[in-house]
């Protein structure tokens, strides 16, 4: 197997941006904040084998918002799985988070897997921090919050409650 990274990530750079991602992740694990999770996958991706981590973040209108992040040759990749398909009012779902794309800074609503809406985005290696971290972080959680409401009502209209603001 050829090496992927070979004239665009050097070993020691792709370790480097690991080791950004996996301390940030210790450090906001200890705060108490928001993240109650974070594993790096075992092998990475399993197509690509690129380091990959799963993060979970505790949420006000989803109980629980997870976001992965992978390391990609020149980018790391964020995105979240942000509702299933739409069963109900399809196209004034897709309307409502086509409309919103334009309001998210550095992310985007995407058909995915299923015709699932995720949440993505992708950032350059050069620019990953702990400053960077946290904007897809505190992005990814603030967009759900903000637009999982509307969403769900639209596409699972009549079987879709809030959850009570005790819960959040």
């Amino acid at each position: 197997m050829t090496d992927r990274w070979s004239g665009l990530l050097g070993a020691e750079e792709r370790q480097a941006v690991c080791e950004v991602i996996d301390d940030w992740g210790e450090r906001e694990l200890g705060s108490g904040g928001a993240l109650v999770a974070v594993d790096r996958q075992q092998g990475g991706d399993p197509v690509t084998g690129a380091p990959r981590w799963y993060l979970r973040l505790r949420g006000d209108e989803k109980e629980f918002v997870t976001v992965w992040l992978t390391l990609h040759q020149r980018t790391l990749h964020h995105e979240t799985q942000f509702m299933p398909a739409p069963e109900t009012n399809v196209e004034a779902t897709w309307e409502y988070l086509l409309t919103k794309n334009a309001d998210l800074a550095g992310m985007a609503f995407a058909l995915g897997a299923e015709d699932a809406v995720y949440l993505v985005g992708r950032v350059p290696v050069e620019r990953v921090d702990d400053e960077e971290l946290d904007r897809i972080m505190g992005g990814s959680l603030a967009y759900t919050d903000l637009c999982f409401p509307t969403a769900m009502s639209l596409g699972y209209q009549g079987r879709y409650h809030r959850r009570p603001p005790t819960q959040r």
